[in-house]
């Protein structure tokens, strides 16, 4: 019986992971120092967005929180789950990175 549960709420918590991935918007990025990730709807507003890496490698990021972080080796083709305003050029390694809101 617990085991049972334990398959169907797995099952339950990955449909959730997919649906909390799906986007509407999605704009190609330009790794800056100085400007925030546009949104693609309103070049003036800066909405948080997540990040998709098409080549792989190390992106430096400002989080929507103000966090400056550095993600180390994010594999090609995968999606970097923070809610982030900009993307650093300095210590950014991968490339072909979209913005997906």
């Amino acid at each position: 019986m617990l085991e049972t549960d334990l398959t169907e709420r797995a099952q339950k918590n990955k449909k959730m992971a997919y649906q909390k991935l799906q986007v509407g918007r999605v704009s190609a990025v330009v790794p800056s120092d100085t400007v925030d990730i546009p949104y693609v709807g309103d070049a003036t507003s800066v909405w948080p967005c997540v990040l998709y890496s098409g080549s792989g490698g190390d992106i430096r990021v400002m989080t929507a929180g103000g966090d400056d972080v550095l993600f180390v080796g994010v594999p090609a083709g995968s999606f970097l789950p923070v809610q982030v305003i900009r993307v650093f050029a300095t210590n950014t390694a991968a490339t072909d990175i979209m913005a997906c809101w």
